[in-house]
């Protein structure tokens, strides 16, 4: 197979030459990935004393991480952080949508040149003012995007699960562009893509 030339210059040096002489940004270089880990019950283990409507499980992260999922009358926080402890003190910990709400099993660890930088996970949000025939509230789905250590652990971006028919993709690329340059504290939380029923209810 030939190298390819570009005016008498291999490519592979010529890259290296633009990216030297900063024509090729850091982030341009970078390459994305995502891999997964479980919250389910058989995958995690419950710390501290047992309390009515709630738990809260440590789960086997990525990179040395763990994610803590905090239940305490029918909704849920998810922290991350090296230790439990640590992650229950993140401001993701104290962060949680007013209605009754669920996160799914798994999380999508992004990562960037294979270090992960946010977390993403599927929740599920009641709709009071969407109930079924027995009078139960339809739970809506919605991505939150989760910026990682080192620096502060809480969400990012809201995408919803319904509004937008590629929302994993759009997930994906939120937590790309927004995360590591997110102030904790600071910045509002992005609504990323088309909007519907659960963001609203996640932003109420």
């Amino acid at each position: 197979m030939q190298e390819v030339q570009m005016q008498g210059v291999p490519l592979t040096a010529a890259v290296l030459l633009a990216a030297a002489l900063g024509l090729i940004s850091p982030a341009s270089a970078q390459t994305f990935s995502s891999s997964y880990t479980s919250t389910a019950e058989k995958d995690c283990r419950t710390v501290g004393k047992p309390r009515d409507g709630g738990a809260t499980q440590v789960c086997p992260g990525k990179s040395g991480l763990v994610v803590v999922v905090t239940e305490d009358d029918l909704r849920q926080t998810v922290s991350i952080g090296p230790t439990a402890a640590a992650a229950a003190k993140e401001p993701a910990a104290q962060t949680w949508f007013a209605p009754f709400n669920s996160t799914g099993n798994t999380v999508e660890w992004r990562a960037a040149d294979g270090q992960p930088f946010a977390i993403i996970q599927r929740w599920l949000i009641a709709d009071n003012d969407d109930v079924d025939k027995s009078g139960t509230p339809v739970s809506k789905p919605i991505l939150a995007v989760t910026r990682l250590p080192p620096g502060p652990v809480c969400h990012v971006a809201y995408i919803d699960g319904q509004a937008n028919r590629n929302a994993n993709e759009v997930a994906r690329q939120a937590a790309d562009e927004f995360t590591r340059d997110f102030k904790c504290g600071k910045d509002d939380v992005k609504v990323v893509g088309e909007k519907g029923a659960a963001v609203k209810l996640a932003k109420h």
